[in-house]
């Protein structure tokens, strides 16, 4: 009996991306919580997974030639399902390429810059007394992720979806996607956008994906202290902090 895949993971739109990805192939995987707040993304074992020491990362016990294989970066990682189970992710070149090309606008846009706007919107303000000190930072990732936002809502009103068909380039951008009117936009400006979000919601496999972790899932109100707490671990680190965490923990 095939082993199921292991998912280091935590309930963020980047863990996300990839519990949808499993529960709309049908592959069976188990959960490995990386609690992020805490550190376990320092821990000598998931950094052997995930040098980069980030989640999500899996090991697969059944990789190519039978053999187990790990990889961690979730576009890299929806390749790879995507290729293994031969679901959205199409061969062919053309098509592929249309994937790719979001798979990858997502990736190197999309998230990031809708990490550093949930940054200053919902972390910094309880990190810095002087709110005027985050305001440029605040303004500059917000104004980007309009921007993306309505790159999206051009893109969605010439085809149902990123790439044409539904696709791992979808399950990429859509939980980052689904936050926006948290992260200082109004869907109201941006309708095939939120037309493609609730589509997408309403698949059971996302549903179950959202479920996935669920008991995992940190109550949303952090209070300051609680907040600096988990920045210890989330923001600032570097190489030196990064190696004397490993060489704590062994």
């Amino acid at each position: 009996m095939t082993k199921p895949i292991e998912l280091y993971f935590w309930p963020t739109p980047n863990g996300w991306k990839i519990s949808i990805a499993l529960e709309e192939m049908g592959l069976p995987y188990e959960l490995k919580p990386v609690n992020i707040g805490t550190g376990d993304q320092f821990a000598p074992a998931f950094l052997k997974i995930s040098p980069n020491n980030r989640m999500p990362a899996i090991v697969d016990p059944d990789g190519p030639g039978g053999a187990p294989i790990s990889i961690f970066e979730s576009g890299a990682i929806l390749q790879y399902l995507g290729r293994k189970s031969g679901q959205f992710y199409p061969s062919d070149e053309r098509a592929r390429s249309e994937v790719e090309q979001w798979l990858y606008w997502q990736v190197g846009g999309l998230g990031p810059m809708a990490g550093q706007a949930s940054h200053f919107v919902n972390y910094a303000p309880k990190l810095v007394d002087d709110q005027a000190l985050i305001e440029y930072g605040r303004a500059r990732y917000v104004n980007e992720l309009n921007r993306l936002c309505g790159v999206m809502e051009r893109r969605l009103g010439e085809a149902p979806y990123l790439a044409g068909d539904y696709s791992i380039a979808d399950m990429a951008s859509w939980p980052w996607a689904r936050i926006a009117d948290k992260l200082g936009q109004d869907f109201e400006d941006f309708p095939k956008l939120k037309d493609w979000v609730d589509r997408i919601h309403e698949r059971l496999a996302v549903q179950r994906a959202l479920k996935a972790g669920e008991e995992l899932r940190q109550k949303q109100a952090l209070s300051k202290e609680e907040v600096r707490d988990a920045a210890k671990h989330l923001f600032g680190q570097t190489a030196n902090s990064v190696n004397g965490a490993k060489s704590k923990q062994g």
